[in-house]
């Protein structure tokens, strides 16, 4: 009965001990706290203070911190953006400007800041050429709406092969540069041209009767012919965003195509032809290689003007106080066409 005590005393304490291990599996080792089941394996950070941090806890690099958060980033001023813009605009474009302006109002020749100016004023070239430059534009305009409304019509309106494949041409015409109109025009018209040829040939004749486009008319020609694609592009955009059914409910009612044409179509594509002609308008006003090319030695436009007094009259004065007139006259152009163009959604 003495010897059954201790014995069953040390089942306890044996039983006690395996919690602490970890759970381990008694065929562990247990010496020596090195084995798989040991304490330092189960709980590697079990002695630290429970406010330290593990290295998993601390901060990485590259992380904000609270700290940093509450500071924020530093930003830079909206302003200091905007300086290299205008700084290169300011050396490419306003600064020659600048100096057009500052030659037109102090010349050469000593005389007052306005002597240039009221000489040019006053003079027949410069007022020859402003009415010159002014009516060909009208008219290379005018000309233009009324051919590219026409050509939109059918290329939108009505279906035939390829419409799509003339479309897109229209694109990529608007990059082509306008002397290459003027040469072909001359292959075509000139006085060794084409049709002369075939007159010549055909007639014996000494030489052929197509002299146009060394005139004012052919100057026109030239310049409808280049910028009409500028008005139908805006139309063809107008024209993909009209209402079909609109078409068919006049057709319907018995409605012929030209009341279609005035009723329906043409009040929709008003914005549109303001915002083309517009356009036109400006780029007629500004041409210059159209007028060189085609050798029409009497018509003078201001930016001709401008050549002749710089380059062979060398009145720089002059072609300069033309050149601001000139410069005026387009910007209050543009600004008028940014405002329809706006208008019409363009």
């Amino acid at each position: 009965m003495t010897e059954a005590a201790p014995r069953t005393a040390a089942v306890p304490a044996q039983s006690s001990a395996e919690p602490i291990a970890g759970g381990a599996s008694q065929a562990g080792p247990r010496e020596g706290g090195t084995g798989p089941g040991s304490t330092a394996d189960a709980a590697p950070g079990a002695d630290r203070p429970s406010g330290a941090s593990g290295p998993a806890e601390r901060a990485r690099p590259g992380t904000t911190t609270p700290e940093g958060l509450a500071r924020g980033p530093r930003s830079v001023p909206g302003w200091l953006w905007t300086v290299p813009p205008v700084a290169v605009l300011a050396l490419v474009f306003l600064y020659p400007l600048a100096l057009v302006v500052q030659q037109s109002l102090s010349p050469e020749n000593g005389g007052g800041a306005f002597d240039a100016y009221a000489s040019v004023f006053a003079s027949h070239s410069f007022r020859e050429a402003l009415g010159t430059t002014v009516w060909l534009a009208v008219g290379a305009t005018a000309g233009c709406l009324v051919l590219g409304f026409a050509l939109a019509l059918v290329i939108a309106f009505v279906p035939f092969p390829g419409a799509r494949a003339v479309a897109k041409f229209i694109d990529v015409f608007l990059s082509f540069p306008s002397f290459l109109i003027t040469l072909a025009l001359l292959f075509v018209y000139g006085t060794v041209g084409m049709a002369n040829g075939l007159w010549t040939d055909t007639f014996g004749a000494r030489e052929g009767p197509f002299h146009f486009l060394t005139t004012p008319w052919g100057v026109l020609l030239a310049e409808i012919t280049y910028f009409t694609p500028f008005v139908m592009r805006p139309l063809l955009a107008a024209f993909s965003q009209l209402d079909t059914a609109q078409l068919e409910v006049a057709s319907s009612l018995g409605a012929k195509p030209g009341r279609i044409i005035r009723r329906v179509i043409l009040p929709e594509s008003l914005p549109a032809l303001a915002a083309g002609g517009s356009l036109v308008l400006v780029m007629c006003l500004n041409e210059f290689g159209i007028v060189l090319f085609t050798g029409a030695k009497d018509v003078t436009t201001l930016p001709m003007l401008i050549y002749g007094k710089a380059i062979l009259e060398s009145d720089y004065a002059a072609a300069c106080v033309v050149a601001v007139v000139n410069i005026v006259i387009s910007v209050g152009l543009f600004v008028l066409y940014r405002v329809v163009s706006k208008r019409a959604g363009a």
